[in-house]
């Protein structure tokens, strides 16, 4: 099945943007991960499935814009960064700081602007399994995209560990 022309010209402006953004979609092409757009709640701007597709929310994409906005690939440069981390990682606050970091270094780079505070901060988290530290970046993100986001319904650790220190306080 062919792509839209939209989604090839999405591809590009993402490939030429970076590195990473290259990487990326070589990523979802070998891959064959179907991306599109779909509606999501206001708080989300772009989400991944368990059928390893990846969307950009339709409430602030449209066809043309996503070519034009950094924003717009930085989150593809997110969300196939939680594909690559796979399910168990990608569904906690240890995956999504991981994911965050990526996605907004990147787009410092890209447009040179300054972050808000909070994502200065987040970003100077270290991305490691201290609880203390995922508490913090957990707050972080609540504080940035709001309790829609939905950051504090995941685990600090992917679930497999979560459960192991829930068992072993370790």
């Amino acid at each position: 099945m062919r792509n839209p022309e939209w989604l090839e010209k999405y591809f590009e402006q993402v490939a030429q943007s970076s590195a990473e953004g290259r990487d990326a979609v070589e990523y979802v092409r070998a891959r064959k991960i179907m991306v599109g757009m779909r509606r999501a709640r206001k708080s989300v701007g772009a989400f991944w499935t368990l059928e390893r597709k990846f969307y950009l929310n339709s409430v602030h994409y449209t066809a043309e814009s996503i070519l034009e906005n950094p924003r717009a690939w930085t989150l593809f440069v997110h969300e196939v960064r939680h594909l690559k981390q796979g399910a168990l990682t990608a569904l906690s606050i240890y995956g999504e700081l991981d994911a965050w970091q990526v996605e907004f270094n990147l787009y410092r780079k890209l447009t040179g602007k300054p972050l808000q505070a909070t994502l200065e901060e987040l970003l100077s988290l270290p991305l490691n399994m201290d609880r203390n530290n995922l508490h913090r970046a957990r707050r972080l993100m609540i504080q940035h995209a709001g309790k829609g986001y939905g950051a504090n319904l995941l685990p600090l650790y992917p679930i497999h560990k979560e459960l192991k220190y829930w068992v072993t306080r370790r």
